[in-house]
């Protein structure tokens, strides 16, 4: 059984914490599937991730290609595990069950907390997903580091 862990980003966006945290679930051993709503924010993502320091290289593909489940990272606006990964990041208020949550090892949800829709969202997902009996952990980096601020189920 996996668990969930809410990022709620308020200092650095999207494109300077993700590369981190696929870094450390790299680390784990683990695939990664990213899923977000829109294919085209998908390949902007994809292009941000290029462009990281070439010693902090990180290899991924976007979802659709020939070699999809050789991917270590997977950038996908659908709702396929299309690399098999083992940690599923969910971006831009991108949808994610509670069996996903259960089937994984780790399911991270990012959001913007400079957006209220993204943080109405978030709270939505926190509430469906604790009360299907998920174990959560919501993490804040509003001091300037990430803290664990809430834990619920598990």
């Amino acid at each position: 059984m996996g668990e969930v862990f809410f990022y709620h980003l308020t200092r650095r966006p999207l494109e300077a914490v993700l590369p981190d945290l696929l870094e450390r679930s790299r680390g784990r051993g683990w695939k990664v599937l990213v899923r977000g709503r829109d294919a085209g924010r998908m390949e902007w993502l994809d292009q941000k991730l290029w462009l990281g320091p070439e010693e902090s290289f990180l290899a991924h593909g976007i979802a659709g290609g020939e070699h999809d489940v050789l991917q270590p990272v997977l950038l996908s606006a659908g709702s396929e595990n299309g690399n098999g990964a083992e940690c599923l990041m969910a971006v831009d208020g991108a949808e994610v069950s509670a069996e996903e949550v259960d089937a994984l090892d780790r399911v991270c949800i990012l959001f913007d907390g400079n957006d209220p829709d993204a943080v109405a969202q978030a709270r939505t997902q926190w509430k469906g997903l604790t009360d299907a009996g998920c174990a959560a952990q919501y993490w804040s980096e509003e001091s300037g580091r990430w803290e664990m601020k809430a834990q619920a189920g598990g």
